[in-house]
């Protein structure tokens, strides 16, 4: 959905239904302001406040749908308290399940007269979880100078500081962590206490997953490195351009995932599935880029990469970054994928073997950029240098594939050239 970010008048709009857009496009133009309510005139404003000043009967609020493999999940923050008010489409609750973060919201204004479940238990899709009374709410803002103006704000004012609160009260086990410093500083010095937190549902999850791969695939990891002069070069030679132009940062995961994309295309195993006894090739490219968020590792998936430009990348990027942080992530948006990237550079990590994504066959693993020396026509010097790895189905990828995949990967990132001319 795409909301209005305040109360106003949408003047233009930029695009046509079934056209296709990209992140960070303008799609309409709004004029900021309470104009807009008040020039339906007042028998209509009236007609329509008539319904919200009336409270209507109680009625229960459900676990919605939260995707087709998800059917229950654990009430991670009750937002609202019986009795409180709340505006239409305010979160009231959060229920986390093994995948991301689902929002409860209020069906119209209203009062939560009351909830049915306690933070942490585990309920299912269609449950009563909330009685709620529309209505009841509408009423205060519609009171004061009886136009609709005014209610757009305070729909505003309510919407935000539940916003706000979600941070402190997403994790499921922020109650136990607040416990520990208290006891730490308590001794003087050699304490020897213990603090048990139950796991999320999604860090459950990732360690099913991880676990499964392991007793599952034939990994093997090979290895190369790369020489990273002439792609800073680039970066710090048109950054300031590619922002003005842009409107994001030029980083080094966009030549990556270029570069992948394109291997990717030139190695289809690499890029393909075991689904029983038959082997799936996928003639596209949807490439998961593994974010550590608070709660545990998700991977959101950019689809289509071969077709995406260096700008394209970097906004999908920031804007699943954000995402990861404010616990905002939908299944969809983590859904698919047909390759695995994961920076673990980003932490100073200076080398590892990655393991492969389940049902994928293949994961990318990027190192920390550290000088090193290195022998160029016969002369020692100070490059700098990043590890790589890629950690493979051995049913599925042969080691000349997994080599070959790699060093064009490399070839690739050392001379961004050649993504331009397609060598």
């Amino acid at each position: 959905d795409v909301r209005a970010p305040a109360a106003g008048i949408v003047k233009d709009v930029l695009v046509k239904e079934g056209d296709s857009v990209n992140v960070g496009q303008a799609v309409c133009t709004l004029e900021e302001g309470g104009a807009a309510p008040a020039k339906k005139g007042g028998k209509k404003a009236a007609a329509k406040e008539a319904p919200a000043a009336a409270a209507g009967p109680t009625a229960d609020i459900e676990v919605p749908p939260m995707g087709d493999s998800i059917t229950e999940g654990a009430i991670a923050a009750l937002v609202k308290t019986p009795g409180e008010a709340c505006a239409a489409d305010e979160v009231i609750a959060q229920i986390e399940t093994d995948k991301v973060t689902i929002d409860v919201r209020a069906p119209s204004a209203g009062i939560v007269e009351g909830w049915s479940v306690n933070e942490g238990d585990t309920v299912t899709v269609g449950q009563a979880i909330a009685r709620f009374t529309p209505g009841a709410a509408g009423a205060a803002p519609a009171a004061p100078k009886g136009a609709a103006a005014p209610a757009a704000p305070k729909a505003d004012a309510a919407v935000l500081p539940a916003a706000k609160s979600l941070k402190p009260a997403t994790p499921a086990s922020a109650a136990p962590p607040a416990v520990s410093p208290a006891a730490s500083s308590a001794p003087a010095a050699g304490s020897r206490g213990e603090t048990r937190v139950k796991m999320t549902r999604l860090r459950m999850r990732v360690a099913e997953r991880l676990k499964s791969a392991q007793n599952t695939y034939a990994m093997l990891t090979t290895f190369n490195e790369i020489d990273m002069s002439n792609l800073m070069s680039m970066r710090t030679q048109y950054k300031d351009q590619f922002m003005e132009k842009h409107g994001v940062k030029l980083g080094f995961m966009s030549a990556f995932i270029k570069a992948s994309g394109r291997a990717l295309k030139a190695e289809p195993a690499v890029n393909a599935i075991i689904d029983g006894d038959e082997i799936v090739y996928r003639d596209y490219v949807d490439v998961s880029v593994a974010v550590s968020a608070p709660k545990g590792l998700v991977v959101p998936v950019l689809r289509n990469v071969d077709a995406m430009t260096f700008a394209d990348v970097e906004r999908s990027i920031a804007t699943y970054g954000k995402k990861a942080k404010d616990g905002t992530l939908s299944i969809d948006e983590m859904t698919g994928g047909t390759f695995t990237i994961s920076n673990g550079g980003v932490f100073g990590s200076l080398n590892g073997t990655p393991i492969i994504n389940p049902p994928q066959s293949a994961i990318l693993g990027m190192h920390s950029i550290v000088q090193r020396p290195v022998v160029i026509n016969g002369e020692i010097v100070a490059r700098p240098m990043m590890n790589v790895a890629l950690t493979y189905d051995h049913r599925l990828v042969d080691g000349r594939e997994a080599v070959t995949f790699l060093k064009m990967i490399k070839e690739a990132v050392e001379d961004p050239r050649r993504l331009l001319l397609n060598l």
